[in-house]
């Protein structure tokens, strides 16, 4: 097979700041040759020095982002590296406050292109720190896990987080590309993966029956991490994301809230069992069934939309309900799912399917009927 039909493509156009995703399978030795093209192409004759700070973790130093500082130096860039603690703990200013130390120690300047390698946790501060640094300079994202790869990666979203809240200090600064190898998710841990896909599943719900089909009629190759079903996957993945980012880049009018469907309850889960007792994308998972079923008790889609939400998560290994002995009570779920950012006056809003490929925005949902599902779930869990 040639390298064309290895790779795949997705341009995400926002005037001054467009920029592509680059998705291949075992191709990181190019990324040198890549991301100068990028940079030629956003600041043409003037980009003249090549140098590189790669921000990875623990996790990823000796492998990953050894493979990509390679993949540069082969293309005449010099790099040098910070290396995170894993974890959400990075995702703070104390720790900001260091690489900014780190950044003057290595003389970087407006030239310097920032490349982070890892989840969603290096992307977010890794960007954050090219937004802030110098006023902001150039940052690629090489994210090495299905989840922000299809998902953080994308859209420009990037910061560290508050004692008060999640990711309330940061940005939109949009990357110069983002380079995807599919080739990085063979070493990933199952729960990782699948955590990834529900955030896959969620794309063909809320924008594309086509794409949901896809899934459907390719479980073994997902389950098998079939390098050209996944480089398709997160190509259809990413661009349903950079469609509605091109509408709503900055989320001011509110398009970007339906890429939250099933999060309302998700983050209630989440919050509520602690965070690492259900995987992100395992709550993703639970929610969107809870809000099917919520979509389905206010007859705005049949039955079979669920079930088919259902089979396509369980067949690639997805919870459907809760942790049997959560301990989770309704009340103190609805508590937590009124601090939602989506309500508005005190009324909880979801992102409810009307049909599959399509959701929408729901006010004044009668709290009786999301008690109902609600039970129905804790049930589920017995």
């Amino acid at each position: 097979m040639s390298q064309s039909n290895l790779s795949e493509n997705v341009h995400v156009s926002l005037g001054s700041r467009s920029y592509d995703i680059a998705i291949v399978s075992d191709a990181a030795d190019s990324i040198g040759d890549v991301v100068t093209n990028w940079l030629h192409d956003r600041f043409g004759e003037s980009a003249k020095s090549h140098r590189a700070v790669v921000v990875t973790d623990q996790n990823l130093a000796d492998s990953h982002a050894a493979a990509i500082e390679r993949g540069l130096t082969s293309a005449r860039w010099a790099c040098s590296n910070i290396v995170l603690e894993p974890g959400e703990n990075s995702k703070s200013l104390s720790v900001l406050n260091g690489l900014y130390d780190r950044m003057v120690a290595q003389k970087a300047d407006r030239q310097t292109v920032v490349v982070a390698v890892g989840g969603g946790v290096v992307g977010d501060v890794a960007g954050f720190l090219a937004a802030s640094f110098n006023r902001g300079i150039p940052f690629v994202q090489v994210p090495t896990t299905l989840l922000a790869q299809v998902d953080s990666s994308v859209g420009g979203k990037v910061g560290v987080n508050h004692p008060q809240a999640k990711n309330l200090i940061g940005a939109f600064y949009q990357p110069l590309g983002v380079f995807i190898d599919t080739t990085v998710l063979q070493s990933l841990p199952d729960r990782d993966y699948r955590s990834g896909l529900a955030e896959v599943v969620k794309y063909g719900v809320i924008l594309d029956a086509n794409f949901f089909e896809f899934l459907e009629n390719n479980i073994d190759g997902l389950n098998r991490r079939d390098a050209d079903v996944l480089r398709h996957v997160i190509s259809c993945s990413c661009r349903l994301k950079a469609d509605v980012v091109e509408q709503d880049e900055y989320e001011r009018t509110g398009l970007r809230a339906v890429l939250n469907y099933g999060h309302t309850f998700a983050h209630a889960f989440e919050a509520l069992l602690g965070y690492g007792e259900l995987q992100h994308g395992e709550a993703v998972s639970i929610g969107m069934v809870c809000a099917s079923r919520l979509a389905e008790r206010l007859k705005l889609i049949d039955a079979d939309v669920t079930q088919r939400q259902v089979a396509l998560l369980k067949a690639v290994h997805l919870p459907i309900s809760l942790p049997a002995e959560s301990g989770l009570s309704i009340d103190a779920i609805l508590e937590r799912m009124s601090l939602d950012k989506k309500n508005i006056g005190g009324k909880l809003r979801f992102v409810l399917p009307t049909k599959l490929g399509h959701v929408e925005l729901m006010s004044d949902i009668d709290e009786a009927e999301v008690r109902k599902v609600l039970e129905e779930a804790l049930n589920s869990a017995q």
